[in-house]
């Protein structure tokens, strides 16, 4: 059983820890700062899910495959119960087990996702990153160029450039295995998680210029998680902690008393 690649701030403190889960194409780097701020109040676990970051690669990537990682990685750490965050892939992944594995979580934090079926939207993104060709390129410069052809807003091909690195045979290449990515696209985003119910503490965060949460998703969440309290993060979009990581610590922090 492979368990997924994680670093811990905070590990000699005896609270509940807290486990935390990025996006696609994303990495538990991402959450550096925020793991730190946490880290000082009880033990963060900065997780890269299956298929990224320095995690194992697979050919499967269902909810419920992300699901029984997070179980397998508690199981491995000795970790009983814990809260949970999880950013929008990732948010979706905490959500799943909250409902399969209901006994092993204190509090549910889902950023920026719903249980519902998402369009698919990141067509663009995938075909930007299959069209680079890392026989040719030698630089994190020449990834960027052929991305730009692509995608427009810069802070998106800095945050997918994060997953550059040297591998073995002194080539570029990504981190996150797009292969499968790609090919299962459909199963972890066009896809609803499971239905049931997890009748714990559940808070969901919003960005207030993100469309991903919408007012009429509430009924939805609700039905799934009966105690959801939904907060919505002033001048954020989708990147809620990168966007007003001051306002989205506290909300965090207030949820889970450390505040």
């Amino acid at each position: 059983m492979e368990i997924l690649n994680s670093k811990i701030f905070g590990e000699n403190l005896s609270s509940t820890p807290l486990l935390v889960f990025h996006g696609l194409f994303g990495m538990l780097d991402n959450w550096g700062s925020f793991g730190k701020d946490l880290g000082e109040f009880l033990p963060v676990h900065l997780i890269d899910l299956r298929n990224h970051g320095r995690s194992f690669h697979s050919d499967s990537m269902s909810h419920d495959d992300l699901a029984d990682d997070i179980a397998h990685y508690m199981e491995h750490y000795g970790i009983e119960k814990a809260h949970v965050l999880g950013h929008s892939l990732g948010g979706k992944a905490v959500m799943q087990f909250a409902v399969n594995y209901p006994e092993k979580v204190e509090k549910l934090i889902v950023v920026d996702i719903s249980p519902k079926a998402y369009p698919p939207h990141h067509q663009g993104i995938i075909k930007a990153l299959e069209t680079v060709d890392f026989d040719k390129v030698g630089s994190r410069n020449d990834v960027e160029a052929v991305l730009t052809q692509y995608i427009p807003e810069k802070s998106t091909i800095q945050f997918l450039a994060k997953n550059l690195y040297w591998d073995d045979n002194k080539k570029l290449n990504w981190r996150f295995n797009l292969k499968t990515l790609s090919e299962k696209y459909s199963e972890f985003v066009s896809n609803a998680i499971k239905f049931g119910v997890f009748e714990g503490e559940a808070l969901f965060i919003s960005g207030e210029k993100s469309n991903y949460i919408l007012p009429q998703d509430e009924f939805a969440i609700k039905q799934q998680f009966p105690k959801a309290k939904i907060v919505v993060v002033k001048n954020a979009a989708h990147w809620v902690q990168a966007d007003n990581p001051v306002e989205f610590s506290n909300v965090v922090k207030e949820f889970l008393n450390l505040s």
